[in-house]
């Protein structure tokens, strides 16, 4: 297939496609009036993205407007109770002299119109604002150097290092790096300001010992650190503040013997700053805390301990906020909830979660005993689309939920949902698109589904993407895609691993759900818990074998391909079949004996990486039988999967696989190595040569053809 000269597909070309405006996030105004998402887009050069904030119409009437434009982007809206909106930027303050080191500070820009100005900043920058919805009040995350006894001090010490440029950093405990960047030698705090009282809208009380500012007075937040001792407690954590702005639920670190830590829900008052520990059993680890509209309770999500034979469990919880035993929710409901959002009248809860290859949003009835809401019955399914929703928001009188959906079949757009016909009916409903500030990009195929059975009688399953024309007559080569995680799913619109890009090139792509993949019950992780070579492995080929019997699928050219757990599957699957022409695996795991205790999260890793698993399933033991081209890719900054995976890999694939180099050292294998990429390659530059290297590796290979590399490569 080939596209309109005048015209091209954006998956015909991939300057095209990096172009498309991304949409990502969605708050609703308190009073249900407005909402607000972020658009991401390319900026000048073509070499990173740049977010603007859009305002999209509740009612669907209007056009949705651009609310923010600036070179710096601008990020993490939240509306204050009067109406105002407050997000970050690095963009210069007019008021101050411009700095290209300018940290992100936070702005308000006027509900009754005018120009965002900055109302609060910190020489370490302030991210993640959340106002209260009943009170003038702001809490934000912002860096502390942990001797820093006060604002002043942090900004000398920081300033030393910078001038000597030292960036050395004394650790004390684990973990030292996360994903793609190191931890320290700051660490988070949260603080606490009160707002201008701009807007027009009269609020629902104050706060004790904080006063609000009047209209009148320069509009300058004063942050008052709420977790002054906090040290490495609030790393890569989560808080909510309840909507009369008298207390913070926080997510806080508890340290372990051994390295090891667990997370538990602390509640924080943020009139004196006294906090105590509301949810803990001493071994799980709970997140997501969200507090409900009144005030009595928080909902909150339990992950449980898990071990070398054990899969963790993510259950549903809640408490009340004055402290006191938890209660299991929804303890038949065989999902594991990924959001968690209040009724307006604290009725009961909006949960999202991975099912069948899609994201519903679920509806779950509180009552005012301690026993209500405990049996899954109580979990029905509110929309009725073939798609994974997120970012929900409900309209102040429970009618309406906006949310932004997403699938492989269209990226993320927002969208209306009628609850009260939801609830009304006890039947699943359609969303519908509201008029957003993207437009879905025509694809260049069809997706279908397609499922068979596993040798233990589980069923497995997978999305198919198409290319127009496959059939009997001109069967497509075929992809095997294999999702990483690995308690993960294919289910929703990647800009990254995205399959219409190869089905443009004329490929089927397979997008399957193997043993450890969520949306189908604990069980079915459980299946491949420690085995990761076992019913994973064999679900990807029972599934393969389905797609491959397919009048529109060639068996006979067909690859296999895969990221982070999913590169580890793809390693797995050279070591033990030669029935693929091609094999990419994306920073992928190798030795699991040296990947367990190098990630930036060992302690977790190795409650499933026993020595007895790693020897069972590591796939750098089968490297002989490797007889199938595979293009590594890796980038140097990934910490999660340390590059010491992908230089292990490529050194024994040349030396020791069953396709080796030869005596002039040349060899059939591949190495894209990216000194300065993450666990992603996010760079949109960086991704076209990601593309267009995997289409040249699989066109060589798989069809037969010789495929000119990018010039970027040198």
């Amino acid at each position: 297939m080939t596209p309109d000269d005048a015209t091209p597909a954006p998956f015909h070309d991939l300057e095209q496609y990096i172009a498309l405006p991304r949409l990502s996030g969605l708050v609703l105004a308190p009073d249900g009036s407005r909402l607000v998402t972020s658009v991401a887009t390319l900026d000048p050069a073509r070499t990173g993205y740049v977010t603007a904030l859009w305002e999209v119409d509740p009612e669907g009437h209007r056009p949705a407007r651009r609310l923010t434009r600036s070179g710096k982007g601008e990020q993490s809206p939240s509306f204050t109770a009067g109406g105002d909106l407050l997000f970050t930027s690095a963009r210069p303050d007019p008021q101050v002299a411009a700095d290209d080191d300018t940290p992100a500070a936070l702005w308000l820009l006027p509900a009754g119109g005018g120009e965002a100005r900055v109302v609060a900043s910190r020489t370490a920058g302030v991210s993640a604002p959340r106002a209260a919805a009943g009170a003038p009040v702001v809490l934000v995350s912002s860096g502390v150097l942990p001797s820093a006894t006060d604002a002043d001090h942090d900004d000398e010490l920081r300033a030393e290092r910078k001038k000597k440029k030292v960036s050395a950093i004394l650790h004390t405990g684990y973990p030292v790096r996360y994903w793609d960047h190191d931890l320290g030698p700051a660490d988070p705090h949260l603080f606490l300001g009160a707002l201008p009282g701009v807007g027009g809208v009269q609020l629902h009380g104050e706060i004790p010992g904080v006063a609000a500012i009047p209209e009148e007075v320069d509009p300058a937040i004063t942050l008052r650190d709420l977790t002054p001792d906090a040290g490495t407690a609030l790393r890569e954590q989560s808080a909510t503040l309840s909507d009369d702005g008298t207390t913070v639920v926080a997510t806080w670190i508890v340290a372990e013997s051994g390295g090891g830590h667990r997370t538990v829900l602390m509640a924080i008052d943020t009139a004196t700053g006294e906090r105590r520990v509301l949810v803990d059993d001493g071994e799980s680890s709970f997140g997501s805390p969200r507090i409900a509209p009144d005030g009595s309770r928080v909902a909150f999500v339990r992950e449980s301990r898990s071990t070398g034979e054990r899969a963790p469990a993510v259950t549903l919880g809640v408490v009340d906020l004055l402290g006191g035993p938890t209660h299991q929710l929804a303890g038949g409901w065989d999902r594991w909830p990924s959001s968690i959002t209040w009724l307006p009248d604290s009725s009961g809860l909006l949960l999202t979660a991975d099912d069948d290859g899609r994201g519903p949003i679920f509806h779950l009835a509180l009552g005012e005993g301690d026993s209500a809401g405990t049996d899954g019955s109580d979990v029905t399914r509110v929309t009725s689309d073939d798609a994974v929703f997120t970012d929900v928001q409900i309209s102040p009188d429970g009618s309406r939920v906006y949310a932004l959906r997403v699938s492989y079949l269209e990226p993320p757009v927002p969208v209306v949902v009628d609850l009260a016909a939801a609830l009304a009916t006890g039947a699943p409903v359609p969303a519908t698109a509201l008029p957003g500030p993207t437009t879905s990009p025509t694809l260049p195929g069809v997706l279908t589904e397609v499922e068979t059975t596993a040798a233990d009688g589980s069923r497995v399953r997978a999305f198919l993407a198409l290319p127009h024309g496959a059939g009997p007559e001109t069967p497509a080569p075929l992809l095997l895609w294999i999702h990483g995680g690995p308690l993960n799913s294919w289910n929703a619109w990647s800009w990254r691993w995205n399959p219409w890009l190869l089905v443009a090139q004329g490929y089927a792509v397979l997008l399957p759900d193997p043993a450890l993949s969520t949306g189908y019950g604990q069980e079915f992780i459980q299946r491949g818990w420690g085995a990761w070579g076992q019913a994973p492995y064999t679900d990807l080929m029972a599934i393969t074998d389905a797609a491959e019997a397919l009048p529109e699928i060639d068996e006979t050219r067909t690859a296999a391909m895969g990221g982070s757990f999913g590169g580890y599957m793809a390693n797995w699957v050279a070591g033990h079949t030669d029935r693929f022409k091609a094999i990419v695996t994306h920073a992928s795991l190798w030795a699991l004996d040296q990947f367990g205790p190098t990630t930036d999260s060992a302690t977790y890793w190795e409650r499933e990486m026993t020595p007895e698993m790693a020897l069972a399933n590591s796939p750098h033991l089968f490297v002989e039988n490797i007889v199938t081209p595979m293009l590594v890719v890796h980038g140097d900054k990934d910490y999660r999967v340390p590059i010491g995976e992908g230089l292990r890999l490529w050194y024994e694939l040349l030396a020791k696989s069953g396709l080796p180099a030869d005596a002039n050292g040349e060899t059939v294998h591949r190495f894209l190595y990216y000194p300065d990429e993450n666990h992603w390659v996010l760079s949109p530059q960086n991704a076209i040569v990601w593309y267009e290297v995997v289409e040249a590796f699989l066109a060589d290979h798989v069809l037969g053809e010789s495929h000119t590399l990018p010039k970027t490569l040198g």
